[in-house]
């Protein structure tokens, strides 16, 4: 039984029998010494669907479990950190799998219920921790004095001495916009230098149209040559009914919702039979950090350099010629999904 099949069924039972399913497939992950990729990719799989269907004591009782957990699967836990302070307060304590902008995003949404609980992390950042004093204390934001003031009172004022380590009102909310904005800024430029790695209209329209055709071979070449890979590994991608490994691709390139959505539709035509299986999938691929799509194509990336290095002649040569037919059409891949 695959794991799509899994989860439908899950879906279906009544509630108490999700929640069980849920607490003791995040109990079993966690008992795992180091889980492989593959197993973090399942618990996503089977846990993010039944997620609204669980009461608040299974999602308090996981967050909880994550938060011990070294090798947390991230979506999960992000979603668990969009919850009430009370749910999510071991992640934001404790949790690795959670980044600091992760952190100053959450920070954002939710206010000082999730600032207090952020505040207790070991080695936080110290631009985060001083963003949190100035939610705490909003006094210190600097107020511009009224015109009226006369000139020799302001005079006065500024040659009054401060006593040591006193601060002008103002300043430590000012430093702490400034420091954020520099982290957010060496955020952005990270993020647009990855976007810049791939060109994201050309790539998009060649695997729309690639997948449309209901060829494998066709849309495997192109998506070999969108992540630089071997097309044997991207043949892999799409060899089964499970579409994990083609979103992490999706995510890598960055491409919207929408957009993924028709890729992996067109490949998997059969995986979406009805509206909840569309919303598991946009909630996954919405969960999905990037850096964690962009770290998953970095393996396939080096398998394939591996493969270059053990043979002689280029990896993917003579691989893509003797595929490119429709006999290495997958299965999810059909005739009939050609429009």
């Amino acid at each position: 039984m695959s794991s799509s099949d899994f989860r439908q069924i899950a879906i279906r039972t009544e509630s108490g029998k999700a929640e069980r399913l849920f607490r003791a497939a995040v109990s079993a992950f966690c008992s795992l010494t180091r889980p492989s990729r593959r197993e973090i990719g399942q618990l996503e799989d089977l846990t993010l669907p039944l997620f609204d269907n669980v009461s608040v004591e299974s999602r308090r009782y996981v967050a909880a479990a994550l938060s011990e957990c070294e090798y947390a699967p991230a979506a999960l836990v992000r979603r668990l950190c969009e919850e009430p302070v009370d749910i999510a307060a071991p992640l934001l304590i404790r949790s690795r799998a959670v980044s600091d902008i992760d952190l100053i995003a959450l920070i954002g949404r939710h206010g000082l219920p999730h600032a207090r609980a952020i505040a207790r992390r070991k080695d936080l950042n110290p631009t985060i921790a001083d963003l949190i004093r100035v939610l705490e204390r909003p006094t210190l934001v600097r107020v511009r004095k009224p015109e009226t003031e006369s000139y020799p009172a302001r005079s006065l004022a500024a040659k009054t001495p401060q006593a040591p380590g006193q601060q002008t009102p103002g300043v430590a909310a000012e430093n702490a916009r400034r420091r954020l904005r520099s982290m957010m800024r060496t955020g952005d430029e990270a993020s647009a230098a990855k976007v810049d790695a791939f060109p994201g209209a050309d790539t998009y329209v060649k695997l729309r149209e690639t997948a449309l055709t209901g060829n494998a071979a066709f849309f495997q070449t192109a998506l070999a040559d969108a992540l630089d890979i071997d097309f044997s590994i991207a043949q892999s991608l799409t060899a089964n009914q499970n579409y994990a490994p083609l979103l992490a691709a999706l995510r890598s390139l960055d491409f919207s919702e929408d957009r993924a959505f028709l890729i992996t539709v067109a490949v998997y035509p059969g995986l979406f039979p009805h509206p909840q299986a569309i919303r598991a999938y946009l909630d996954r691929y919405r969960l999905l950090h990037r850096d964690v799509a962009l770290d998953r194509v970095r393996g396939w990336k080096a398998e394939t350099l591996s493969k270059a290095v053990r043979n002689a002649t280029p990896a993917n040569g003579d691989s893509r010629q003797a595929s490119n037919s429709d006999e290495a059409e997958a299965p999810g891949l059909r005739a009939s999904s050609r429009k």
